[in-house]
């Protein structure tokens, strides 16, 4: 594939062959799973009563410090898989009554699964696919997934890009991010729910971090302002301190429930109708996915 030979599938631009050699994310030329299965936490209108088919990729492009996929998202845990391969996962996921595909940090992969879902998406699969990504995206990368991805589910992570730099180590999120987002929405459109479940339409997570609810509701007011109800916002508070932090004092507790309940008040306040709040007791490893590549 061509857009491997140079990769610059994401703003960080490392243009290396990747059949030769790896960039910032990790990757290289074959897809790398490190665990698929149902999954019940995601949002109600994505997991439903039967699970959301997750398949988690190996690497990520963004890189960062809390994340609570540290395994498999900088320590590269998984496996690499076939076509054939990744076709079976998915309709396994089917076959167990997944209320969709819900593909899990794949940016670096997207000209694969491209490949593989344009084959069987409509004859074979069935059910809508889910792009679940950190939004650090270049917009040429998103506008390849036009009429493969029914549902986009993107983090907007920051809004002020000191952030940025100092927990992903990048200088320009935001732009970035909201360029993506922009053309997620303008490919799928206004959200559609049906016997209460998400068919299309974009969810954007904001990740509220311990010390940083200013920066959380600047993120809800540019996603309601420019959006208004077309997406569903969704404020999330579980955030999970795993590592000590010498720097960053904030990022070794947990979101208290006052800093929550802050940004809550705003997007009423603002005329957020659609969105998603957490309740107490998200902040747990027992969220996190026991990755274990043994059955890929």
């Amino acid at each position: 594939m061509k857009e491997l030979e140079s990769c610059n599938l994401c703003p960080r631009s490392c243009h290396v062959n990747r059949y030769q050699a790896v960039g910032v994310c990790g990757a290289g030329d074959k897809i790398k799973v490190a665990h698929y299965g149902l999954h019940m936490w995601e949002e109600p209108i994505i997991s439903g009563d039967n699970g959301s088919g997750t398949i988690f990729f190996s690497y990520c492009n963004l890189k960062c410090i809390f994340c609570q996929n540290y395994k498999i998202s900088t320590g590269g845990y998984g496996k690499e898989i076939s076509e054939d391969r990744f076709k079976e996962l998915c309709l396994d996921l089917q076959a167990k009554k997944a209320n969709n595909i819900n593909l899990v940090t794949p940016t670096h992969y997207v000209p694969q699964i491209v490949n593989f879902l344009q084959k069987i998406k409509g004859n074979e699969l069935k059910i809508p696919i889910v792009y679940n990504t950190s939004s650090y995206e270049n917009v040429e990368t998103i506008r390849m997934l036009d009429g493969i991805v029914d549902i986009y589910l993107a983090d907007l992570k920051y809004f002020d890009d000191s952030l940025g730099k100092k927990y992903s180590h990048v200088s320009n999120y935001f732009a970035y991010a909201s360029r993506a987002i922009s053309e997620m929405v303008r490919q799928v459109g206004s959200f559609c729910i049906k016997d209460k479940l998400m068919k299309k339409g974009v969810i954007v997570r904001v990740l509220i971090l311990p010390g940083h609810t200013d920066d959380a509701k600047k993120i809800v007011k540019y996603l309601y302002d420019t959006y208004q109800d077309s997406i569903i916002i969704s404020l999330m508070n579980q955030y999970t301190p795993l590592r000590k932090f010498s720097e960053y004092p904030n990022l070794n507790r947990e979101l208290q429930d006052d800093e929550y309940q802050e940004v809550i008040d705003y997007a009423l306040d603002i005329g957020v109708c659609y969105a998603f709040i957490q309740e107490g007791g998200t902040q747990s490893e027992s969220f996190i996915p026991n990755f274990d590549c043994s059955t890929i």
